[in-house]
């Protein structure tokens, strides 16, 4: 992957930066992204890939342009640095067994507090909507959830 610094804006102390990604694979597909930092985020604002990206192939380049940023703000904050906060990034979940227990958890908690379990997992996860059911799926086939209701 190439990491290029594209241009910064700088309001009083802080500063707002766009880098350029380019992954060109051995069978020929490539990504171009642009990326902006600011305030201790990184927000992707532009994706190009030949062929097209999966959404689950999109939240990987998430994770590596994340990394990237971070590697190329520098490790802390300060003038060449990316912002005070650190960058965001998706907690570290257990796979297996322990990963199910915990879903499952996640799901009843949420439905208990009246709010969106789906939306829940997600959260604890930091994993896509899509990856968020197929974990909510192994914990049901697991037997840690009930079967799903039939739709009418």
């Amino acid at each position: 992957m190439s990491v290029r610094p594209a241009w910064e804006v700088r309001e009083n102390e802080d500063a707002t930066r766009w880098f350029e990604f380019r992954l060109v694979f051995e069978d020929g597909a490539r990504v171009d992204a642009l990326a902006v930092v600011g305030g201790g985020c990184v927000c992707v604002e532009e994706v190009r890939a030949q062929p097209a990206l999966s959404l689950d192939d999109l939240a990987v380049l998430v994770g590596w342009i994340e990394e990237s940023v971070a590697e190329a703000c520098g490790a802390g904050p300060g003038p060449d640095g990316c912002g005070a906060q650190r960058l965001r990034a998706r907690p570290a979940w257990p796979r297996g067994a322990e990963g199910r227990r915990l879903v499952a958890q996640e799901y009843r908690a949420a439905q208990r507090d009246g709010a969106d379990p789906v939306l829940a997992v997600m959260d604890a996860t930091g994993h896509s909507r899509r990856t968020s059911l197929r974990l909510i799926g192994q914990a049901r086939d697991a037997g840690l959830l009930p079967p799903r209701r039939a739709r009418r």
